[in-house]
């Protein structure tokens, strides 16, 4: 790892948003490449939600060397398909979701499924690609602090953030926020990356958690609470400064339009207002003396914040690899009208390739920023 001063630590939070993580497989290719050719890892706490919580995983788990853990993302990123995160061909159940949803609100048989889609095949490629007990293994040699995971209980309301990390580390609790140390399993990465209604959730300890993006307030919080004070984030929202305008003549959204715009949102709304209350945290730090932010009574700290996020709108994007979709799946899902749902679940070579060359453009053209940030 990376030499940090004092209490200095580097965190990287990656947030979630299905098929569009690959995005952040770019972004770390081009860290990797600026960063000395043998690095071990820079980060001293790895924070990841929803799909961003596979890529913080395998990164912790060869938290040994930099570009080894990006070399096997990009490598399952590049060679994705659909068939190895859910089954296709229970993509006729989007056909008739209204009546899925429907007969579960009447009936408790456990005829009526309990998602749209099948997501066994990812938990079959997880168990094949990552070796989680490398993690503590990592931790142990000083190589990482923590690794977290974020879910959002089911039971509860609450998100949850899983955190394996080094002896010292405390269990914390917030508004609607806790968080929980634990040894990371293939369960915990199932549930944080279980896309609401779209793939069931998953049982931990009595309770089930679904995708960490719902509910999370303050994504920033998690690696913060396990000792953060500089952080790289990279997200996958798109081009938010320059979204198109609305069709004043749209139809009346479909049941998959109103998901997509719900599922946006989680993944979308709540890190880009955490951010924002982070930067304005920020600018009024630096107009208190060093005397009275040294007080006692007062608990909060600067925190150094570099984003990267996607230069291009993601949405847009994924309509032009639409004919890569199953054709079971393609029968349910329009491009015009289902676009975010759609850049949620085009996990095909073609898009996350594209994507992946966005992250590491985008990454490339804040090479300034990224050095400095990691006093390259």
């Amino acid at each position: 790892m990376l030499e940090a001063k004092n209490a200095d630590r580097i965190g990287l939070l990656l947030s979630g948003g299905g098929a569009r993580a690959a995005y952040q497989v770019g972004v770390l290719r081009a860290i990797s490449e600026l960063l000395p050719k043998n690095a071990s890892n820079p980060f001293h706490i790895i924070s990841g939600t929803s799909a961003g919580a596979l890529n913080a995983a395998s990164l912790a788990c060869h938290a040994h060397r930099l570009r080894t853990g990006v070399k096997l993302l990009e490598h399952v990123w590049k060679n994705i398909s659909s068939y190895k995160v859910y089954t296709p061909q229970s993509g006729k159940l989007l056909g008739s979701a209204s009546i899925m949803l429907f007969a579960s609100m009447r009936t408790k048989d456990t005829d009526v499924p309990i998602s749209l889609l099948d997501n066994s095949p990812l938990l079959h490629l997880l168990q094949r690609v990552l070796k989680l007990d490398k993690i503590q293994r990592n931790i142990d040699r000083g190589l990482l602090d923590a690794l977290s995971i974020t879910t959002s209980s089911y039971n509860t309301g609450e998100s949850v953030s899983f955190y394996q990390g080094m002896k010292g580390l405390s269990d914390w609790q917030g508004p609607h926020r806790i968080g929980r140390s634990g040894t990371i399993s293939y369960s915990h990465l199932m549930a944080s990356s279980a896309l609401p209604v779209l793939f069931p959730a998953v049982k931990i300890d009595e309770q089930f958690y679904g995708d960490g993006a719902v509910r999370q307030l303050a994504p920033t919080s998690t690696p913060i609470h396990l000792g953060a004070t500089r952080l790289l984030v990279i997200g996958v929202s798109g081009n938010r400064s320059n979204s198109p305008a609305g069709n004043t003549n749209a139809a009346a959204p479909s049941i998959l339009q109103i998901l997509g715009h719900i599922l946006n949102s989680a993944f979308v709304d709540t890190l880009e207002n955490d951010l924002e209350f982070l930067r304005d945290m920020n600018d009024v730090l630096d107009q208190l003396p060093q005397g009275v932010i040294n007080s006692p009574k007062i608990s909060a700290q600067k925190i150094e914040l570099l984003e990267i996020s996607p230069s291009k709108e993601i949405n847009i994007l994924a309509k032009q690899f639409y004919d890569e979709l199953p054709k079971q799946m393609a029968k349910n899902i329009k491009p015009d009208s289902s676009s975010t749902l759609l850049s949620l679940i085009l996990f095909e070579k073609g898009f996350c390739s594209a994507l992946w060359k966005m992250g590491y453009e985008d990454a490339l053209s804040k090479e300034s920023k990224i050095r400095h940030f990691f006093r390259n």
